[in-house]
């Protein structure tokens, strides 16, 4: 019989010369440490000089890829070759660094080398060692907002940077009640993320939670605030967005004035805001710079088109497939004559328009700018005009497609966008399978969601859930500023009074 278990051989035992048998030695290898895991990386580099004056040696070590060439040349090198300098406590009078750091303590090696610093020795010794910043900071130019842009007011928007960003913040805030607190999340990424709120006015309790919540992340990387927003929402399994995420500084101060908490994420241009209000989604940071009628005139006109942009297809299909009755007499000749040589029920019409739709959004958002429009109109004109001559749809349901598609691009939130496309579909099947009475149960279930759905734990209703009617003057519509004396009181602010009424109505002219 073969025998396809075969035993490993084990190390045989050898004897001396005077017959005592000894065990085979085993080889230790010792752990590598983190200089040895740097050595085999290209940009690592070690580089020794030697001082003119004193002919003292020392040493530069650094990550070439992390370091600015130029300030290491010009802030250090220059002058640890060209001036006095005999030993490492002359470092601090010397060199024209104000971030440098003389220590004993080896285990901050791994964390500075691996952010941007330079390790210098003399004679290589180690005993005693100085650190000094030389970061390259590679970064985009602030430029105009691209997704919540605005004709009228500030044409800043976020960057990469996390400096930059809290920049924009401090220099549009410059109090001391604003306070940043860093975290350091993703056991491989360590990326920087700020919580910022204004001490005195932001409710602690929402303070605390962001802040446990980000403590308790463990994940490998963080690459983007969304992320974060994910990870610390209430509830991960709904679609509606519980954070408010934007681009704009100025829409970040206004939150952090009202008594929100704001998160902002090293590596992305986009701040989160919480707890916010499913209303927050529908107004764009311009009604701010508008008048107050013009204003609430658009917000009422975007929850318009937010419904319409839901309920428009279903409704179609529902009346096509039960409700002939409701159908006036002079539309329904329109109607009989433009789904004559349809051969699919109302359903797939839709459903096919809908996914055209959806599959030119995508493919004009992928690909480049320009060749991305250009998608978009030719292959909408084309697809629909040749879809209505095949008898593939008609025209009426290719008209309502199209409207449905431009009420759902009046929200000014990307992501709440996106939940609007996806609500569509079950709506769509809800009116295929029970008519109106289909889409009045998927209404009851969307506000079922609505009332559980809370962000920090608030309600994300509010105003409307808990009934709070001192916050309608900044929901639907926009009240005029000297209304506005009081923050919200679902946030629950520490300090509720924004300004005095009293003066802020006061219209005295000079002469008075």
């Amino acid at each position: 019989m073969i025998n396809f278990f075969k035993k490993k051989n084990k190390p045989t035992k050898q004897k001396d010369n005077k017959g005592i048998t000894k065990e085979p030695q085993k080889e230790i290898k010792s752990p590598k440490t983190t200089v040895d895991f740097l050595r085999e990386s290209n940009d690592f580099k070690v580089v020794e000089y030697k001082n003119k004056k004193t002919g003292i040696t020392f040493q530069l070590t650094f990550v070439m890829s992390l370091i600015d060439e130029k300030i290491m040349q010009e802030s250090a090198i220059s002058y640890l070759l060209e001036e006095n300098f005999s030993q490492i406590e002359d470092l601090p009078h010397l060199l024209p660094i104000s971030d440098m750091e003389i220590t004993t303590d080896l285990s901050q090696l791994e964390p500075k080398l691996l952010n941007g610093y330079v390790l210098l020795t003399v004679e290589n010794k180690m005993d005693k060692v100085c650190f000094f910043a030389a970061q390259k900071h590679v970064t985009r130019d602030i430029t105009i907002p691209e997704i919540e842009f605005s004709v009228v007011g500030p044409k800043e928007s976020f960057v990469e940077e996390l400096s930059e960003n809290l920049n924009l913040v401090r220099k549009k805030l410059p109090i001391k009640e604003l306070i940043i607190e860093e975290f350091e999340v993703g056991q491989l990424s360590k990326t920087k993320v700020a919580v910022l709120y204004l001490e005195g006015i932001t409710n602690e309790e929402d303070v605390n939670t962001i802040k446990q919540r980000i403590s308790d992340i463990e994940i490998d990387a963080i690459l983007d605030s969304s992320y974060i927003g994910q990870i610390i929402s209430d509830s991960t399994y709904s679609l509606i967005p519980q954070n408010l995420d934007t681009e704009r500084p100025d829409r970040t101060i206004a939150g952090l004035v009202e008594g929100k908490v704001v998160v902002i994420v090293d590596g992305s241009p986009h701040a989160l805001l919480a707890p916010t209000t499913v209303i927050e989604f529908f107004s764009s940071f311009e009604d701010y710079f508008l008048n107050w009628m013009t204003s609430s005139f658009f917000r009422l006109l975007r929850v318009f088109a937010v419904v319409f942009s839901i309920l428009m297809t279903p409704i179609y299909v529902a009346i096509l497939t039960y409700h002939y009755e409701l159908i006036p007499e002079d539309l329904m000749g329109i109607l009989y004559t433009s789904r004559t040589a349809i051969p699919f029920p109302p359903l797939l019409e839709a459903l096919f328009l809908e996914l055209t739709i959806e599959l030119l959004r995508e493919a004009g958002a992928r690909l480049p700018t320009k060749v991305g429009q250009t998608i978009g109109i030719v292959g909408g004109i084309v697809i629909g005009t040749a879809s209505v001559e095949a008898g593939l749809t008609s025209n009426v349901l290719l008209i309502l497609i199209g409207l449905t598609a431009l009420a759902s691009f009046t929200t000014p939130i990307y992501r709440m966008n996106n939940t609007i496309r996806i609500y569509r579909y079950p709506f769509l099947l809800l009116a295929q399978l029970w008519g109106l009475l289909g889409i009045t149960f998927g209404v009851c279930l969307l506000v079922a969601e609505l009332l559980r759905t809370t962000s920090l734990g608030r309600p994300i209703l509010t105003p409307f859930y808990p009934l709070r009617v001192e916050d309608f003057k900044d929901s639907f519509i926009r009240l005029p500023f000297n209304r506005q004396s009081k923050r919200p009181y679902s946030l629950r602010s520490q300090n509720k009074k924004r300004f005095s009424k009293d003066k802020a109505n006061e219209k005295k002219d000079v002469d008075e």
